[in-house]
């Protein structure tokens, strides 16, 4: 019996696992850029001391993202930012390391710096972009930003930098604590010049949220048949106790 509580068990604790990468994609079903994760459920035999293995335990697999892309949708706004092709944005994360995020809502916070709309500062080559008071703003596909400065004529148009954009290894990407995508070995994007930016646009989040209500009915039910069976395993117990008893 005690193998048999183990098994619902570690089956109910996986499973639960799963549901909370469900409901994180499904609450960030309309976040521009998102990237949806999932995390596969595992059968693994539990090597025995004798000839045969004991027991087969449930087990997840390491957390993952999808990397398809999200459709565009068209807004009009100026700061809005879709990347054709595989290419990211590099972001400033809360610890200060640079992350990468295909999130294009892009906003100018009242001092001035350029973010995304989690409130991730920008990066540019020479590190997050600040923008001055200006009458009109507009960017290029390679990420340029150029602006006419504010009590300027039309005529006065000043570059101030260029979005970085950076392409990663999709074998090697990882999704932080804070959302935003690393490589596992630590290295840095690779600068290119060959994605570009799509102004006036937003890519949408990869997450079905149809998909992922089906997938959290089924985990759900997933965990019931775990709870059941552990339920089932204590009520044998409790029928083994009140037979010896009765000896």
């Amino acid at each position: 019996m005690d193998r048999m509580l183990y098994i619902g068990m570690t089956g109910a604790k996986h499973t639960q696992m799963a549901q909370t990468v469900t409901v994180n994609n499904l609450a960030n079903a309309n976040t521009p850029g998102f990237r949806g994760d999932f995390q596969t459920l595992l059968s693994k035999e539990i090597e025995g001391g004798g000839q045969f293995n004991s027991r087969v335990n449930s087990m997840g697999a390491d957390r993952a993202s999808s990397m398809a892309h999200g459709t565009m949708v068209a807004t009009g706004r100026e700061l809005d930012v879709a990347i054709n092709g595989d290419g990211w944005l590099a972001v400033q994360g809360a610890s200060g390391e640079e992350g990468y995020s295909r999130r294009g809502d892009l906003q100018i916070s009242a001092e001035g710096l350029l973010t995304n709309g989690a409130g991730q500062p920008i990066m540019g080559d020479g590190g997050p972009i600040t923008l001055p008071p200006y009458q009109s703003l507009s960017l290029a596909n390679d990420g340029t930003i150029s602006i006419v400065p504010l009590g300027s004529g039309p005529e006065t148009t000043v570059t101030l930098g260029r979005i970085k954009l950076v392409t990663l290894d999709e074998s090697q990407v990882v999704k932080s604590e804070d959302g935003l995508m690393r490589q596992k070995n630590g290295a840095p994007g690779e600068p290119t010049t060959a994605s570009r930016l799509q102004s006036g646009n937003l890519e949408s989040s990869n997450v079905s949220a149809v998909e992922s209500l089906v997938a959290m009915i089924d985990l759900s039910r997933q965990y019931e048949m775990q709870v059941r069976m552990m339920q089932t395993a204590k009520d044998m117990s409790d029928s083994g106790t009140r037979l010896i008893r009765m000896e």
